[in-house]
């Protein structure tokens, strides 16, 4: 998927830094959110912010989308709350099948006639 470019101001956040987001990712990226934690969904991107590389999220919020800035991208990239930034962000690719069930604890059914039983 294609890459977007913006530029937007580093905003204190209740948790961690953020920067507003001017589109939404699921009618840009024609992407669902995905589930990030308890009571939690968004999506997950990578990209650069003032040319340092990093891996996050973008989440809604009621006032628009906000892709989070951790303090170690903040130190990395040389940047402060109030500061004007470079963002270029796009969708973390998915993993494969194989890596999706390992992450959920979960082995391929095998059909009858093989060495390994059914659940």
């Amino acid at each position: 998927m294609k890459s977007e470019r913006f530029e937007a101001i580093l905003l204190e956040g209740q948790k961690e830094a953020a920067v507003e987001v001017p589109f939404d990712p699921a009618t840009r990226w024609k992407a669902p959110t995905v589930r990030l934690g308890p009571g939690r969904h968004g999506h997950r991107v990578q990209g650069r912010l003032n040319q340092a590389e990093f891996t996050s999220v973008v989440v809604s919020r009621a006032s628009g989308f906000f892709l989070l800035i951790s303090d170690s991208l903040r130190e990395s990239a040389g940047v402060a709350i109030g500061d004007h930034v470079e963002i270029i962000l796009h969708p973390e690719p998915s993993p494969p099948a194989d890596h999706a069930r390992k992450r959920l604890g979960r082995r391929p059914r095998r059909g009858p006639g093989t060495s390994s039983p059914t659940r």
